[in-house]
């Protein structure tokens, strides 16, 4: 598989014989609107299909894997009858294009319930765990209600695990997180037992397999009492079979200040949870001024210490499926607008502007002006989800978890399955 980028004059007819892949499957793999639009600097994914190749009087084998975009070694492993000095004519070897070198993770997905069902179908098949985002904590230690029986009955059909999400998020429209109703639970042992065994209701109700807890911007002195709570909640759990896992803030040491961080105990949420997803996006953010969403320097500044204090074969890495368009420059209070990944390309051939890479964040972007307002666009691509696999393979991780998949962004997918072998537990 391929990674090409959209050069000045290329066409997908030329990128078509190029790779000797047909122009309808550039189309579907990229998810393209307008087959005679492309943009400088997109990327597309370019996967030829497998065949047989005959050799022919005169072949040799450097001059078969040049023609085909492989290594001599390439076709050696995929074939290992031939000798290298000695092709004969009529000889049929397999050019392939699959990845032999697969890892095996674990990949979990956070939804909302109004997912467009066909979405949900195209997406299932390459996850382990589903999150539906989410249940609410009220003050009095009981959560709320959702609609989610038929993407419970989905992820079932597809041996995916339901897993419910618990929060601390506000009832009302904000989406913001309640420091205070968190508050009062944890310093509460009656309460702190009562949210446990309203989590343990609702999972045995609606047969979910387990719960995520996202418990966000905690006061720094509730570390210790959300460590408790914790431990209350998997000693419950655990002997019913329930998955528990934690959501944290992505923390570069162990010391860092902020309402988001300081709660988020790494070392003790690696010890009880069966996974820990680190939330490794929002530097870029819908209030904060433009830049990446997930730069990988900084993503890897958090796995770097991570992996020091919890086990790496229980970290699932925060993925983005989203980007912004910023005004710049910054004025405190704008938002950006949160965009698809594929919503972004629309923007660049709309406004025809070229894709920039900025090479140290590996993250794709570009700028362009509505009327006098300049924007500046950043969004994840091929290549930057190419980086963030390596970057999560290099480091042993057990896998990734995506915010949020009410998309589907094939290419995403098409390179998780190249580089992955998802991990089904059911």
């Amino acid at each position: 598989m391929f990674i090409h980028v959209v050069k000045k004059g290329d066409t997908l007819y030329s990128i078509s014989r190029e790779y000797n892949v047909p122009v309808s499957k550039l189309i579907h793999d990229n998810a393209l609107i307008d087959a005679n639009q492309l943009l400088v600097g997109q990327s597309l994914i370019v996967k030829p299909n497998n065949f047989v190749y005959t050799i022919k009087s005169g072949d040799n084998l450097y001059e078969i894997a040049t023609r085909y975009k492989l290594s001599v070694q390439e076709i050696l492993n995929t074939n290992p009858q031939l000798n290298i000095n000695n092709l004969i004519p009529g000889q049929e070897i397999r050019i392939v294009y699959d990845n032999p070198k697969k890892i095996p993770m674990e990949i979990n997905g956070f939804i909302y319930p109004d997912i467009n069902i066909d979405v949900l179908r195209q997406t299932l098949p390459h996850l382990t765990y589903i999150s539906i985002f989410s249940y609410i904590i009220n003050s009095d230690g009981s959560i709320n209600n959702l609609d989610d029986e038929r993407l419970i009955r989905e992820a079932y059909r597809y041996a995916v695990v339901p897993l419910m999400t618990i929060t601390n998020i506000n009832a009302d429209e904000s989406g913001a997180f309640n420091t205070e109703v968190i508050h009062n639970i944890l310093n509460d042992p009656a309460l702190r037992s009562k949210l446990i065994e309203s989590i343990f209701q609702k999972m045995r109700e609606k047969d979910y397999l387990g719960v995520v807890i996202d418990f966000e911007y905690l006061e720094p002195n509730d570390r210790k009492l959300y460590n408790t709570f914790l431990e209350e909640a998997k000693n419950r759990y655990d002997d019913l079979g329930y998955i528990v896992m934690s959501a944290v803030a992505p923390k570069i040491n162990a010391a860092q200040v902020g309402l988001l961080y300081e709660a988020h105990d790494y070392p003790v949420h690696g010890r009880l949870m069966d996974r820990v997803i680190i939330m490794t996006y929002e530097w870029g953010y819908l209030y904060g001024p433009a830049m990446p969403v997930a730069p990988i320097n900084e993503v890897e500044r958090v796995i770097r210490y991570a992996v020091t204090e919890i086990p790496p074969d229980k970290i699932l890495m925060g993925f983005p499926n989203y980007g912004y368009d910023f005004r710049v420059p910054f004025i405190q209070g704008t938002a950006a607008q949160l965009i698809t990944n594929n919503e972004a390309i629309e923007i660049g051939l709309d406004r025809n502007v070229g894709v920039q890479f900025d090479t140290k964040a590996q993250s794709p972007f570009f700028t362009y002006y509505d009327n006098s307002q300049k924007h500046e666009v950043h969004f994840e691509d091929p290549r930057s989800i190419t980086a963030k696999i390596n970057l999560a393979i290099e480091y042993g991780l057990k896998g990734f978890s995506y915010w949020t998949l009410n998309e589907f962004f094939i290419q995403n997918w098409i390179l998780i399955d190249y580089y992955i072998d998802v991990i089904k537990i059911i």
